[in-house]
């Protein structure tokens, strides 16, 4: 009978870290081995502090796709920004990176200064871009979202509109907009800003105007003058500050090789310092194999061809800057409906996360804070969805400093290949503490994985001190489950709207015993005393 009880215990903590019922448990107790070898003798690369950002849209509540409207009150112009879950949810971040932007940008006119002309409210029109008309930020309620930044300690990236000055090019259905851009009005702006005392931390040219475009598109030579312009522009406006200068990026597109580094080359050394494009590789909202697509290993690497050829532009053609992903979503045209904000699309996130961060992105912006079915926090509710909790989780533990992990089988690669690619690891230098901290995803719908994590250095070695581990998994163990459970309790507000705390299981030595990530789990886990020289 001696021998049942560490199969009985192994099922317990399966129970208690993926909710599954007692008898599916005991069936998964017998997890597949896996080695996590972490070369911690060097960085591969660095983000930003404030890495992980959301974005904040313009879509008015009647932005609507496939029969939906999923955004109701979420737009920049009209977010209720004295909402206590709302406050809370970003003062949690302790300076969370928002970019506010989106599809209406370059419609945007700003009621300040002399150069704004006809300042109107966003409405419907078929015949207008996206299918709407123009619209106006009035500067009461440019302060009114200061105030809300500096009561929640946000770093702001602001898109201003690159259309300002443009006319359509001649030639039937052809998108391409010419012209030299109107820098007028968003001078003015800046202007304001700065007299203000506002924190703009970055000021980013135009949204999805590159390569072929969306609904628009603008010359990548063009775009390179235009850039240069407002390089001078945001120099101009605080170079008399006595603070930092904001920094300037472009284009906010989709990646076209050819494009970016030709708008690189025009607009100069220096003038861009951070290269961002966007990211929606899951395809419509509306895909039937949404889900499937999330937890595809396969389907999932894809992507990171476009991350390897990004960093491949911008160290060729703009190696003074970096590359950024400033607005990813997932699926578009709002995401998927009780798929975006679920458990199941945290397998897509995170590792968009640390995919993207192995491969020298600085930042990367998540569509969207609030709105759309895509959102962090639910859209009428403010209530967080999963993924806020593990935006949160990554923000809090994973550093700046980004190792190279590898995951193989137990024998190592010659003793049985690389691995199983449902097991997905990446490694960061622990965030303001000792240590390094790893982050494991589990694909799989039905297999566990006993996890034992190395060191791949010299002198590189993950025991000697505690093991701090935060086992994300969704409510009875249904990945379309909009509840979220940490090490097996789950993740639900205060009674006053505050964020709950995120507490780890702590084993007391790192490395007693494998780590067990469960069938369809997440886990970050920081190693307290791991040798890491890369982090010293």
């Amino acid at each position: 009978m001696a021998a049942v009880v560490p199969l009985l215990a192994a099922a317990a903590l399966l129970v208690l870290f993926s909710g599954l019922h007692p008898a599916a448990a005991a069936a998964s107790a017998a997890g597949e081995a896996a080695t996590v070898v972490v070369k911690a003798a060097a960085a591969v690369s660095r983000t930003d502090d404030n890495f992980v950002c959301a974005t904040l849209d313009w879509w008015p509540r009647d932005k609507c796709n496939y029969g939906m409207c999923p955004w109701y009150n979420a737009s920049i112009i009209n977010l209720d920004l004295n909402n206590t879950i709302l406050n809370n949810a970003v003062k949690a971040f302790n300076s969370l990176r928002i970019r506010l932007g989106g599809s209406l940008q370059d419609q945007v006119t700003y009621k300040v200064g002399s150069n704004y002309g006809d300042c109107r409210s966003f409405q419907r029109d078929d015949g207008g871009l996206f299918g709407f008309t123009d619209g106006c930020l009035h500067m009461n309620r440019w302060d009114e979202l200061n105030v809300f930044f500096q009561r929640t300690n946000t770093t702001v990236t602001f898109g201003l509109n690159a259309l300002k000055g443009r006319r359509k090019a001649a030639g039937g259905k052809d998108t391409l907009y010419s012209g030299d851009w109107d820098a007028r009005n968003a001078l003015d702006l800046m202007r304001y800003t700065a007299g203000k005392g506002y924190r703009v931390e970055s000021w980013e040219l135009g949204n999805e105007l590159s390569g072929s475009g969306v609904a628009a598109r603008v010359a990548a030579a063009q775009y390179g003058r235009d850039v240069a312009v407002l390089r001078k522009a945001v120099e101009r406006v605080y170079a008399s500050g006595g603070g930092e200068v904001p920094k300037v990026l472009a284009p906010g597109g989709f990646y076209d090789g050819a494009w970016f580094s030709e708008m690189l080359r025009v607009s100069g050394r220096g003038a861009v310092d951070g290269v961002t494009h966007h990211i929606y590789n899951l395809g419509s909202g509306k895909d039937r194999d949404l889900a499937k697509k999330m937890q595809d290993p396969g389907y999932l690497d894809q992507v990171e061809k476009t991350f390897r050829d990004m960093a491949a532009t911008v160290r060729g053609s703009g190696p003074w800057s970096s590359p950024w992903v400033g607005e990813s979503g997932g699926a578009y045209n709002s995401g998927g409906k009780d798929l975006s904000d679920r458990y199941v699309n945290g397998f897509w996130y995170l590792d968009q996360l640390g995919m993207s961060s192995a491969h020298g992105t600085r930042v990367y912006c998540r569509q969207a804070l609030v709105g759309g079915n895509y959102c962090l926090l639910n859209t009428t509710t403010f209530v967080p969805n999963p993924d806020y909790y593990g935006a949160l989780l990554w923000h809090r533990l994973m550093g700046p400093v980004v190792l190279k992990a590898a995951t193989t089988a137990t024998g190592g690669a010659g003793a049985g290949g690389g691995g199983s690619p449902y097991l997905r690891s990446y490694a960061h230098c622990s965030r303001e503490k000792p240590g390094v901290t790893v982050l494991l995803i589990n694909l799989s719908n039905a297999t566990a994985f006993d996890v034992s994590v190395a060191g791949g250095a010299l002198g590189a070695a993950p025991c000697g001190g505690r093991r701090e581990e935060y086992h994300l998994s969704p409510r009875g163990g249904d990945i379309r489950s909009q509840v979220v459970l940490l090490n097996g309790e789950p993740l639900a507000l205060g009674p006053g709207g505050e964020i709950p705390e995120l507490r780890p299981a702590v084993v007391g030595d790192g490395c007693a015993a494998p780590l067990r990530v469960a069938a369809r789990g997440i886990a970050f886990v920081r190693f307290t005393e791991f040798k890491a020289p890369a982090c010293a």
